[in-house]
């Protein structure tokens, strides 16, 4: 059972030039505009100022290192392969006005719209994520495909923790008791956050974000909520706003929205399930079904890429120390890259669909990733497949979750297979690939700074 609810269906492209953004502006009387840019980890970096000023002069610059900083605000050392700009000079920000759109939860009339990043001669920043997608659409676009996906996002609320050293723990509902038990799919566990839901969706359906569902997933206080279907830009930008939209409207409540992939222990992690298709930009249709209804060699191609590429990229699916808690043997998330039909157990599931609707479920990726970085990286790994017509194995009908990982077991592993990878760097670009390891490293270096309550617990009378 699911709780659904319509939205307005996005109009792409609605605005396009800074005359209809002031237009609009205008007839909602907006006094504020956010100026957003999604980072590495996809933290909205950016500025805020009056909209009078903004529609004066839309460009504005940031430090290039912007899309250098680790997760705790830190920069990676310089490497042979990694190197800073000396004089740490600015980019310059474009709006791009087909996102303008409310920030609902302000107090005072203000809007947002997400920018991209350029050189001052016109070049796209080739380590902004926004980037890294468009250069993978882009080259679906080449071969006259027309990539299609849908996420799933999953999250946890939990009560508000203003002390890192304390473990995270569930949220009172309108019950007055914190969730006990799994809950999976539960109508009344979602409705014991009623009216956070129902700020959710306003907010949503103010920025015409497309929800389409809600349901209860397995662990305590553990949601999930979907979106429809479509372009990969503008489902990343919509993934971007909808994280940010759920913690504003949670934090209204007196309670968090996380999307660690593991905040919990003995709870199941939480996923970013990535639905994939390609369109013939011909003729509109699913190139993974022929005349007849069929699977095409195409279909099994991409399979074939992701089984071979996604360990290669594991480090953008499952970004940081955390992720990997959640890819452990004999859990709920998968730690293969086998494939089946219908097959929860298997990384890569084949959804039962119509013939039209026939697509690939990634789910490797944790909610913790960037949604561009992410669907960008399973893009890759499909394009691969369907360029260097690659072979999948033989799906899987049983249980998979006794085989052994094909995913890198933790960070460092994965970061060392993502840069060895001669075959991605010309899909994602060479230097966006050595900023993102060196930025990974730094933050592993980060974490291994911090003394666990295991190490107390276990080494401290012990050893």
């Amino acid at each position: 059972m699911t709780k659904k609810k319509k939205t307005p269906a996005t109009e792409p492209g609605r605005i396009t030039n800074v005359a209809e953004a002031r237009a609009w502006a205008a007839k909602h009387h907006v006094t504020e505009i956010e100026c957003l840019v999604p980072d590495l980890a996809g933290v909205a970096r950016g500025k805020i100022m009056p909209s009078s000023k903004f529609f004066d002069d839309t460009a504005m610059a940031l430090p290039s290192s912007i899309f250098m900083q680790t997760i705790s605000g830190e920069y990676p050392e310089e490497t042979a392969d990694f190197r800073y700009d000396p004089s740490d000079g600015d980019i310059e920000l474009r709006p791009d006005f087909s996102t303008l759109c409310e920030v609902p939860w302000a107090n005072d009339p203000t809007a947002q719209v997400i920018h991209d990043a350029v050189y001052h001669d016109g070049r796209a920043v080739e380590i902004a994520p926004r980037q890294v997608l468009k250069r993978v659409i882009d080259l679906y676009r080449e071969q006259g495909w027309v990539p299609v996906v849908a996420p799933e996002l999953e999250f946890y609320l939990v009560k508000r923790n203003t002390d890192p050293d304390y473990p995270l723990e569930p949220p009172i509902g309108r019950s007055g008791r914190p969730e006990a038990g799994r809950r999976s799919y539960s109508i009344s566990a979602v409705n014991e956050f009623d009216d956070l839901f129902e700020d959710i969706y306003a907010f949503a359906e103010a920025q015409q974000l497309e929800v389409d569902t809600l349901i209860h997933e397995e662990g305590a206080a553990q949601m999930e909520i979907n979106l429809r279907h479509g372009d990969p830009l503008t489902l990343c930008d919509q993934v971007f706003l909808l994280k940010r939209t759920i913690r504003e409207a949670a934090l209204k409540h007196d309670i968090y929205a996380t999307f660690m992939a593991k905040p919990i222990a003995n709870e199941p992690g939480s996923a970013m399930h990535i639905h994939q298709s390609v369109l013939s930009a011909k003729n509109g249709r699913n190139i993974f079904t022929d005349d007849d209804g069929r699977p095409t060699p195409e279909f099994f191609n991409f399979i074939a890429g992701q089984q071979r590429y996604v360990p290669d990229v594991t480090c953008m699916l499952a970004p940081y120390v955390n992720s990997y808690r959640r890819l452990v043997k004999g859990g709920s998330a998968p730690v293969n890259v086998l494939w089946g039909y219908d097959n929860r157990t298997t990384g890569l599931r084949i959804p039962p669909s119509s013939p039209a609707n026939r697509r690939v479920e990634n789910r490797a990726p944790s909610s913790d990733a960037n949604p561009y970085l992410a669907i960008a990286a399973s893009l890759a790994c499909g394009y691969l497949g369907l360029t260097q017509r690659l072979t999948p194995s033989e799906p899987v009908s049983g249980s998979a979750r006794s085989d052994e990982f094909d995913l890198p077991v933790g960070l460092l592993e994965a970061v060392d297979l993502f840069e060895e990878s001669e075959d991605l760097a010309p899909l994602l670009g060479r230097s966006f690939l050595t900023t993102f390891a060196a930025v990974k490293r730094a933050e592993f270096a980060t974490f291994m700074r911090v003394i666990s309550p295991w190490e107390r617990e276990f080494l401290l009378l012990n050893v």
